[in-house]
């Protein structure tokens, strides 16, 4: 598992939820429905002070866990992605070993 911060570009569902991302200049079709949780973030070590109003975003980070591929018969790769709320910046923050199955 490969773990850092890459910007990606994220095209989402109506409803916000993943559906292709383009990551080092590749286009990747998410292939099964994505997995969201919230992770809590070390804001303090980030920002000053929190204002108040500001606790989504600020204390949680929106995660995702996708599984998607290049292509139709391309392996799966497992990638886990960040979504900033405020800004509505994506990262790819890690990349779990590809499963080798076939569509």
């Amino acid at each position: 598992m490969g773990v850092f911060s890459d910007a990606v570009e994220v095209v989402c569902s109506p409803g916000g939820q993943p559906l292709r991302l383009s990551w080092q200049g590749r286009i990747y079709k998410v292939a099964a429905d994505p997995v969201r949780w919230f992770e809590r973030r070390n804001w303090w070590d980030e920002e000053a002070r929190a204002e108040r109003g500001h606790g989504p975003g600020l204390v949680d980070s929106e995660i995702w866990r996708v599984q998607a591929r290049l292509t139709t018969r391309a392996p799966l790769r497992t990638l886990d992605l960040s979504h900033d709320l405020s800004s509505g910046r994506w990262r790819l923050i890690r990349v779990h070993d590809a499963l080798q199955e076939s569509a």
